[in-house]
């Protein structure tokens, strides 16, 4: 047998359907583990923390001798392709990610092929990280869509609706689409990167997908992303892709079906007998767990659990969040998750 039919994870993403399914969850690592307080709190922000290989492996690996999750995901940021870009991001504490906003028209000043040697240390981490880990354990590699890192960008950090982002997409598309073709180019050098490191999947984080109009929805999200995957397969990798359009809801079967990935991550808001219907036949589904239901714990996690595990039973399923792990969950309720799935009921 070879290594990787051994992993769950990979078995599902090639389109197997397990019972129980393979199970991680987003932002496995984070604050909600008292070993990664620790690790955090030895660098001096956040971007050192991302980019100091040690640092970054370690707290990759915390979860999975915790938990022993079925994947271990590099812990990194979807905001470093902009600094590969020659941009300037920081992170204010209680606040999140800050940039100095930037106008598309200025596309032309982005930074080219500094991807490489800026995000080594990434590269870094994964060389780290892939021989500490259990022969069934898949490592996964990730990168923010264009989309949600342009937001960033043009806004200056987080926005309740990414209202400037949209209003250049519209008032500028020459310029704006520009913009993102530089985002995407450097967005698939970046996970040509991670998958020569050792990365066996790759995820890309359209974030911010919600509430788009189909039109600019095929040339914010469908467009680029079908760019970095062309590109990606073009440079000789083959391993699977993972898209999570978080927030397209109707506009989820146009993702998967045009934008060449693997496997489609669901965000909670999405009802499992619809996404059946219309999602493509055996394309393996990744999610959805309401990350409230987590915290909540007690019976209503166990009802969402069996809930989930029931209406994708037959399919190629991974076992997920709909969106990341908050800083407030019990390890304790984490514990009664696997249990729940790999135990039964």
């Amino acid at each position: 047998m070879t290594r990787n039919a051994q992993k769950p994870l990979l078995a599902v993403l090639a389109g197997e359907a397990r019972t129980p399914p393979p199970v991680w969850l987003m932002r496995q690592a984070g604050r909600y583990l008292s070993e990664y307080r620790e690790v955090r709190a030895r660098a001096k922000n956040f971007i050192d923390f991302c980019f100091s290989p040690d640092l970054a492996a370690e707290v990759t690996l915390q979860p999975i001798r915790r938990f022993g999750f079925d994947a271990a995901i590099m812990f990194a940021d979807i905001l470093l392709i902009p600094i590969a870009l020659g941009r300037k991001v920081w992170f204010v504490a209680g606040e999140g990610p800050r940039l100095e906003p930037f106008d598309p028209v200025n596309f032309e000043q982005l930074e080219r092929g500094k991807v490489d040697e800026i995000l080594s240390p990434i590269g870094e981490t994964l060389r780290l990280v892939k021989p500490e880990l259990p022969d069934e354990t898949t490592l996964i590699g990730f990168a923010g869509s264009p989309w949600t890192v342009a937001t960033y960008m043009i806004e200056g950090g987080g926005s309740k609706d990414r209202f400037s982002a949209r209003v250049a997409a519209w008032q500028n598309p020459a310029a704006f689409d520009g913009m993102m073709d530089r985002i995407a180019d450097a967005t698939a050098e970046y996970l040509v990167m991670q998958a020569n490191a050792g990365a066996e999947v790759l995820k890309l984080f359209d974030s911010w997908a919600e509430g788009l109009p189909e039109p600019l929805f095929e040339r914010v999200i469908i467009r680029p992303t079908r760019r970095i995957v062309d590109a990606v397969r073009a440079a000789g990798v083959t391993v699977p892709i993972i898209g999570f359009p978080r927030g397209a809801g109707t506009l989820y079967p146009r993702y998967a079906r045009e934008t060449g990935i693997t496997a489609i991550a669901l965000d909670t808001s999405v009802d499992p007998d619809w996404a059946q219907s219309v999602l493509p036949e055996g394309m393996p589904v990744q999610g959805h767990l309401d990350p409230a239901a987590l915290r909540a714990g007690g019976a209503a996690l166990d009802g969402e659990v069996d809930r989930l595990l029931d209406s994708w039973s037959g399919r190629p399923h991974i076992f997920n969040l709909g969106h990341g792990i908050t800083p407030d969950v019990p390890v304790a309720h984490v514990e009664q998750l696997l249990a729940r799935i790999r135990n039964g009921r």
